[in-house]
């Protein structure tokens, strides 16, 4: 039986086939689903100028998946409504001549949000244990130790009260290949079209082990993966925006008090 929208266990090996891109949960359509995103994004919209005003905290929101399964338009989506000054979007590309200097997460651990922003990276630290390995074949040795790594980071920004969301947007095979031949279809997608998507597929398997491997190591009790089905983008984006919900409101934020006693001051 295909598994639901899911929280990966610490030390749970992941079988990607187990997961149905194709679900979407307790919802029936897309009209049902838009309505109740609707709603999200106005709470979302309050929830982030609480985490703003706060000042406690910082959300770190990962967005991984396979070329067209839909980063930007989660993004585009659940964040709309947000204030551009409390929400930072990091997309990671080639690393640059100075980023290949430093170790992998220099350009990473740059890139997190301070307190009172949410941060959401399009891709991440995760291409190191992904495009890398597939293309570079890393010895089993060196992408345990980026795993470790990897980890150990995600711990340190934890501790320094960064909560880290990361979610896997789960896509099929068939479905992409919809995705990447709408993108030559028209016009307005051309835009889009990258030769280098077209090639990676021919790698699905290698990147569908390597996202396995991935997920199944460095899911964490603080910071764990969500595998999100994502053939339905309708779905994708009310689940994730549930979640991100879910996780806001548990943070119990409250307005500061003020500093100043507000009876004594006076608008002239």
């Amino acid at each position: 039986m295909k598994k639901h929208l899911h929280i990966i266990e610490v030390n749970t090996q992941i079988n990607l086939a187990d997961y149905d891109a194709n679900d979407t949960g307790n919802y029936k359509d897309k009209i049902q689903a838009e309505a109740k995103l609707q709603a999200h994004r106005k709470r979302l919209f309050e929830l982030q100028e609480l985490l703003y005003a706060e000042d406690k905290r910082a959300l770190l929101v990962v967005l991984q998946g396979m070329d067209g399964a839909g980063k930007d338009g989660t993004i585009r989506h659940i964040f709309t409504g947000v204030n551009p000054q409390g929400c930072q979007v990091t997309s990671f590309k080639v690393p640059t001549d100075e980023e290949l200097q430093h170790d992998f997460l220099w350009r990473v651990h740059k890139a997190t949000p301070r307190r009172g922003m949410i941060g959401i990276f399009n891709r991440s630290h995760y291409e190191d244990v992904l495009v890398v390995r597939v293309h570079q074949k890393l010895s089993r040795q060196e992408v345990e130790r980026r795993f470790e790594e990897i980890n150990n980071f995600e711990q340190e920004l934890t501790e320094n009260h960064t909560h880290i969301l990361k979610f896997f947007l789960h896509i099929s095979k068939d479905e992409q290949k919809k995705r990447l031949q709408a993108r030559l279809d028209h016009p307005k997608k051309y835009w889009k079209v990258s030769p280098g998507d077209l090639t990676e597929r021919q790698y699905w398997n290698d990147y569908v082990r390597a996202y396995e491997d991935a997920l199944s190591h460095c899911s964490t009790k603080h910071a764990p993966w969500y595998i999100v089905p994502a053939n339905h983008k309708w779905y994708r984006n009310v689940a994730i925006s549930e979640i991100l919900l879910d996780v806001m409101e548990g943070f119990k934020m409250k307005y500061p008090k003020p500093k100043l006693d507000i009876k004594k001051l006076k608008v002239e």
